[in-house]
């Protein structure tokens, strides 16, 4: 929704209803993910996407058909025994979609919504979308909630939910007895902090803030550290960088959706740093630049500093993967695919030497459907009165 702020605003701004379809959830090999998002004006004025153009069309009409009946719909689309008429996925997956009316009138939160996304603060819409009561939603931010799904006992529950997956930035659908509720997380982005003020250290920074991250670069030397070298961060900070992430930590500011680069491969500044990194119990990646001769030079100082095999089985290094990367830029995609990969549990191999589906995420979206299953699990239902849906 990040990208639909300005749209959104001004056709609700003018007063008219909204035609919003929204995936909420794919299965095998579906183009786009849970919480990607369609939006229709009353004018007919499209924004955003919800198959990468498989089912857009289709998806406008309904949209259109919810705007004139004021009704949402439920939606699913995949292959079906008809391949030559239906409407469906080419890549053979298949998606929900919930396409429901928005308007000051069914959806008064929005504005308060848009702001908090605009300016990366924490905020979840979850949204009944199955039954009489669909489109009934609660939007919950970590300190209070408002609107509702109709039951105080049912809220309570599903916003102490809704506040966990908002702490992971997730997405996903849920069952709370027979109610579907799918929750929207917008958490703020991830960080990726690279330190080391050089050339690779910029292609990074631009390949970071290219895939939504909120980019810091860090180096104790004020003459290579300046906002003009490094336009697309969005910080430069001259700090000794074990002190810049401590000082980071200390004040609640890295969790698991941080991610470290060390491109200094000098002992003085990054031994200490990785010190300060690899004893942190939340960073989603620590990677560190150099040859196989300073990895393991790095490794022993890191020893001899106390750190523990498990500690040093976090650090990934060399950082980036093996795709022949030689120049700044080509360099920053290998290490932009490796953040990626730990992220999605990809395996950093090529998808012609892999079998199954291509998004395994979203192949294994079923499982999260049932409030109460786990990895693997078949979808279940939860009582409501005895047990949240799972944490």
């Amino acid at each position: 929704m990040r990208e639909l702020i300005g749209p959104l605003r001004a056709w609700y701004t003018e007063g008219g209803t909204i035609g919003l379809a929204t995936v909420v959830a794919a299965y095998r090999s579906a183009p786009r993910p849970p919480g990607a998002v369609m939006a229709v004006a009353e004018s007919g004025e499209v924004a955003g996407s919800v198959s990468g153009g498989c089912v857009e069309a289709a998806v406008y009409e309904v949209a259109r058909e919810v705007l004139r009946t004021g009704t949402a719909q439920l939606e699913q689309y995949g292959i079906s025994d008809d391949e030559a008429f239906a409407v469906g996925l080419t890549c053979g997956g298949t998606i929900e979609v919930f396409v429901e009316p928005v308007s000051a009138a069914t959806f008064p939160e929005l504005p308060g919504v848009l702001d908090a996304v605009a300016a990366g603060r924490p905020v979840a819409v979850a949204t009944t979308v199955s039954g009489a009561d669909a489109g009934a939603r609660l939007v919950v931010r970590p300190g209070d909630r408002a609107g509702g799904l109709g039951d105080a006992e049912l809220d309570a529950v599903v916003a102490a939910d809704v506040r966990t997956m908002l702490a992971r930035g997730a997405n996903g659908l849920r069952r709370y007895g027979e109610r579907r509720v799918f929750v929207r997380s917008f958490a703020p982005p991830p960080r990726l902090l690279v330190f080391g003020a050089t050339d690779f250290a910029s292609a990074l920074a631009r390949q970071g803030a290219l895939l939504g991250h909120r980019v810091t670069v860090c180096d104790a030397r004020p003459v290579f550290t300046t906002a003009a070298r490094f336009p697309d961060a969005h910080e430069v900070a001259v700090e000794w960088p074990h002190r810049y992430l401590a000082a980071e930590a200390a004040a609640g500011r890295t969790d698991t959706r941080t991610m470290v680069a060390v491109l200094t491969h000098d002992p003085k500044f990054d031994v200490p740093l990785l010190e300060v990194a690899l004893r942190l119990p939340a960073l989603g990646f620590v990677g560190a630049m150099g040859s196989r001769r300073t990895h393991e030079d790095r490794l022993e100082r890191l020893r001899r500093a106390g750190l523990t095999p498990a500690e040093l089985a976090r650090l990934c290094s060399p950082i980036g993967l093996d795709i022949g990367a030689l120049t700044p830029q080509e360099t920053a995609v290998s290490i932009a695919a490796e953040i990626i990969a730990g992220r999605r549990g990809g395996s950093g191999g090529p998808l012609s030497a892999t079998e199954g589906p291509i998004h395994a995420a979203a192949h294994r979206a079923p499982a999260a459907v049932g409030g109460g299953a786990g990895p693997g699990q078949l979808p279940g239902t939860v009582s409501v009165k005895a047990v949240p849906a799972e944490r």
